[in-house]
């Protein structure tokens, strides 16, 4: 059995804000082919699919964000779930609006949602993809993560949720490592962009500093 968590808060009020983006990954994947309805349990709202002969398990904790260990633990212990396969699904203001990020393993990095997973669990040895949602001014990070996103944003979520959604695929189908290669191209691509450019400065760096030919120390 696998179990894919989508992190948000329950209710009409928290509809569409960007706190809620886990919520929105875990209702477009249930609205594919072959999955149950929704049911109560846990403290938490739970759909069944199935993928490649095995269950998979849907969930949107009903206990508010800070208290999203809660559920996490109650399915985890209750399934006996390995933590590898466990994915948790999560926004982040720290990244920018629609990038994914996906680890194995990590901090929480200031989301309430993921410390207390993290509590409940005893460890932060458990796979989270982090979907960006944009970046508050100084000072207004909880405003900001319980406000709607901007119409012109809409268009960004929506491409970041249906990529989060097929990275969840992948995962369930190939694998952390591959899902984590997908998800996190972008990032890839940038850092050896960055160490070309640093191996680049350096090679100019050292000819600049090298004596020419004709030149005596």
């Amino acid at each position: 059995m696998k179990v894919v968590v989508g992190l948000g808060n329950p209710g009409a009020k928290y509809v569409g804000t960007r706190h809620n983006v886990g919520f929105e990954v875990i209702d477009y994947l249930a609205g594919g082919p072959g999955v149950g309805p929704f049911r109560q349990q846990f403290q938490a709202m739970i759909a069944e699919a199935t993928e490649g002969g095995e269950k998979v398990l849907l969930v949107k904790p009903e206990t508010f964000m800070n208290l999203s260990g809660r559920a996490v633990r109650a399915v985890a212990d209750f399934y006996k779930v390995p933590l590898e396969n466990l994915l948790i699904i999560s926004d982040d203001f720290n990244l920018p609006l629609g990038k994914l990020r996906v680890r194995a393993n990590g901090s929480h990095g200031g989301q309430n949602g993921l410390r207390n997973i993290q509590e409940q669990l005893g460890t932060d040895a458990y796979p989270r993809m982090r979907i960006g949602v944009g970046q508050p001014d100084a000072g207004e990070a909880v405003d900001f993560v319980l406000s709607r996103f901007k119409p012109g944003e809409r268009v960004a979520v929506e491409d970041a949720v249906a990529k989060a959604a097929n990275g969840v695929l992948l995962w369930l189908r190939k694998g952390l490592e591959a899902c984590m290669n997908t998800a996190n191209a972008g990032e890839k691509k940038a850092k050896e962009s960055k160490e070309r450019v640093q191996k680049n400065e350096k090679k100019l760096k050292d000819a600049d500093t090298k004596p020419a030919a004709d030149e005596k120390l």
